[in-house]
């Protein structure tokens, strides 16, 4: 099982079937990558579902790692990570948010 302490984000688990069986039908935010490089932040009121859903589209389908954080403000969090991402990157979203 996958163990966390209160809005501390998970490690990174690989994005497998195990995995995402044990991720929380709870509300928060993701991130997920492939090759170091983040391809989509998300939130929703189901983690579990959302990132299932999000793999399936072509681009999120590449991800490796996934990692996400139990927040039931997620939308407000949601956009402070998309906010400090762009900041970093020259003011680009992450490639599967286009």
């Amino acid at each position: 099982m996958i163990e966390m302490l209160e809005n501390e984000w998970s490690d990174w688990l690989d994005c497998n079937q195990q995995v995402l069986l044990e991720i929380p039908e709870k509300p928060g935010v993701y991130m997920m990558h492939a090759a170091m490089k983040i391809l989509l932040i998300g939130g929703s009121h189901n983690m579990k579902k959302s990132i299932s859903e999000a793999l399936e589209q072509k681009c999120v389908s590449k991800a490796t790692r996934v990692r996400f954080r139990e927040e039931e403000n997620f939308e407000e969090i949601r956009k402070e990570l998309i906010t400090d991402y762009k900041k970093r990157h020259e003011g680009n979203i992450p490639q599967c948010m286009n």
